[in-house]
Order: C-alpha cells, then sequence, then structure tokens
C-alpha cells in the first residue's frame, strides 16, 4: 500500500485516467473527489459486501414478520 500526504486541493493520479483530489479536510474527516472514466467502477467499500448480497423484493411480496409478531389476523 502506497501511503500518501496531501493537503486541501491537491491531487494524485491513479494510472492514466484517474484523478483524486482532496477537496476539503475537516477535523477528523477528509472529503475526497474522484474523478474517472464511466467504466471504471467507483464504490465505497462498505458497499461491495452490500452489493453482493442484496435482494430485490417484488413490491407485492408478502413478509411474514408482522404476522410472526401478532400485528395481522
Amino acid at each position: 500500500m502506497l501511503v500518501l500526504s496531501r493537503k486541501q486541493n491537491e491531487r494524485i493520479r491513479v494510472g492514466d485516467s484517474v484523478v483524486v483530489t482532496v477537496v476539503r479536510v475537516s477535523g477528523d474527516k477528509v472529503r475526497i473527489g474522484i474523478e474517472a472514466p464511466p467504466e471504471v467502477r467507483v464504490l465505497r467499500d462498505e458497499l461491495e459486501d452490500d452489493a453482493v448480497g442484496t435482494v430485490v423484493l417484488d413490491e407485492a411480496a408478502e413478509l411474514p414478520i408482522p404476522r410472526l409478531f401478532g400485528f395481522v389476523g
């Protein structure tokens, strides 16, 4: 892993087509901007796990949870 120090408005180039810019530093948080071509997937790490296990239910699907708790007769 390469670790770099950057100040606000400084950039890091990744390959020929990705640019990461430090947009703002505030306390213990850093806001970054990422410029990448449309074919490059940019995703927060915590969303990667969610995307693999995502299940989309039909709006008409009946969920048994209310019945289990006695909310539905």
